[in-house]
C-alpha cells in the first residue's frame, strides 16, 4: 500500500503516508486554498437565497495558474467567444469555486484527523465521498504545479523529468510526479 491508494471495503481507499508525506500534501492543499480565494458568505442576516444568485466575475483571472483552474468555457479567439465565455463565468465560477474549496478542505481535514501509527506513518483511509474530493484536490494541485512548471499537453514536461537536483524546479517537479501518482491510483480503485 506504500506510495499508492488501495480499495477498501465499503467502496473507498487507503494509501500509506509517513509524516513528510502528510506535511507535504498538507501544505499543498492549503496553498491551493488560499489561490481558490475565501467563499463568498453572505452577510449577517442577509437571505441565503438570495445569495445563490449573485453573479461572479465576468473576465478570467489574472493569475495563469488561476485561469487554468477556471478556464474560458468557449475559447477567446473571436469577441464572441470571449463573450460567451463572460456569461458562462459570470454564473458558474462562484459555485465551481465553492466546490474546490470544499475538496480543498477536505484534504485538509482528513489529514489533521490522521493519528500516527508508529514511527512509519500513518494509513490514511477514504470513504467513497472522500475519495471523490480528494480526485478533485489531486486534479487542481497537479493544474496548479503543472501551470506554475509550465507544462504543456504536447510534451507533459518531457525536459523536466531530467531537472539535474540543483535546479530549483526539481521539488515541484517531484511533487507533480507524486501527485500524479496518486491521483492515478486513486482513480484505479474507483473504477469497477
Amino acid at each position: 500500500m506504500a506510495g499508492q491508494f488501495e480499495a477498501i471495503p465499503g467502496g473507498g481507499a487507503a494509501v500509506a503516508l509517513d509524516g513528510v508525506e502528510v506535511s507535504i500534501l498538507r501544505s499543498l492543499a492549503v496553498q491551493l486554498l488560499e489561490l481558490i480565494g475565501p467563499g463568498d458568505e453572505p452577510a449577517e442576516g442577509a437571505d441565503p437565497l438570495a445569495a445563490l444568485f449573485n453573479e461572479g466575475p465576468s473576465e478570467p483571472p489574472a493569475d495563469p495558474a488561476v485561469a487554468r483552474l477556471f478556464p474560458n468555457a468557449y475559447g477567446d479567439e473571436d469577441d464572441e467567444q470571449r463573450e460567451y465565455s463572460s456569461e458562462f463565468r459570470r454564473f458558474t465560477e462562484n459555485d465551481l469555486r465553492s466546490r474546490k474549496r470544499e475538496d480543498g478542505i477536505a484534504v485538509v481535514r482528513t489529514l489533521d484527523a490522521l493519528t500516527a501509527d508508529g514511527e512509519d506513518g500513518v494509513v490514511l483511509e477514504l470513504t467513497a465521498d472522500d475519495c471523490l474530493h480528494w480526485l478533485g484536490a489531486l486534479n487542481d494541485l497537479r493544474l496548479t504545479i503543472g501551470t506554475r512548471l509550465e507544462v504543456t499537453d504536447e510534451d507533459e514536461g518531457g525536459d523536466l523529468y531530467r531537472l539535474p537536483d540543483s535546479d530549483p524546479r526539481k521539488p515541484m517537479v517531484m511533487a507533480y510526479l507524486w501527485l500524479g501518482a496518486l491521483q492515478e491510483t486513486l482513480v484505479e480503485t474507483l473504477m469497477p
